[in-house]
């Protein structure tokens, strides 16, 4: 009767564990991370100890390919790591347990290049609507694209100024504004 206690409660922190791995992938497809990559970081996180790829494709029963290229993905937004092993020659991965770590990289990483598209995109508009304004003798269309220019110029200053906050998240000043939770892991 002992046994199948344990049994029940084992399976009972296996189920726990699995449905917060799924909120996990669920929350990082807010970054533009495949739930299956996301799963993978979960794996990883609640993982005592560092994991090879075959560990990994055992446990996710995915392909060894899926698993490399998840970890490389994962290894660019600094949120795996390796980790070494005396004794295991193949590669060993562990996660980033800081999660305001990865959370400063993922999103600088992310929004950085959207909103400099952005800038570079609103700064050809705006050349081209100049241009077109300068050769047109239709004055509707003259004030039309001043309008327009105006309304450019607007989406430009938003997204220099959401490059400034970019730039306060990747740098942590952040944590001045918005201290990280009482139980975080000091570095």
């Amino acid at each position: 009767m002992a046994n199948q206690q344990k049994n029940q409660d084992w399976n009972k922190y296996e189920e726990t564990i699995e449905k917060f791995i799924q909120v996990i992938a669920k929350n990082m497809s807010l970054y533009g991370i495949t739930a299956s990559v996301g799963r993978l970081y979960g794996v990883l996180y609640f993982s005592d100890e560092p994991m090879t790829l075959d560990d990994m494709r055992d446990a996710l029963e995915m392909s060894k390919t899926s698993m490399s290229t998840g970890v490389r993905a994962l290894s660019e937004m600094k949120m795996v790591e390796p980790a070494y092993k005396k004794g295991v020659r193949k590669d060993l991965y562990k996660s980033e347990e800081d999660w305001y770590k990865s959370f400063t990289s993922l999103f600088g990483n992310r929004w950085r290049h959207h909103t400099e598209t952005n800038i570079e995109e609103a700064d050809e508009a705006i050349e081209e609507l100049g241009k077109l304004a300068r050769i047109t003798d239709d004055e509707n269309l003259k004030e039309k694209i001043q309008k327009d220019i105006d309304r450019l110029e607007y989406a430009k200053n938003y997204y220099q100024w959401l490059m400034k906050f970019i730039r306060v998240v990747e740098s942590g000043k952040i944590f001045d504004y918005i201290p990280r939770g009482d139980h975080d892991k000091q570095e």
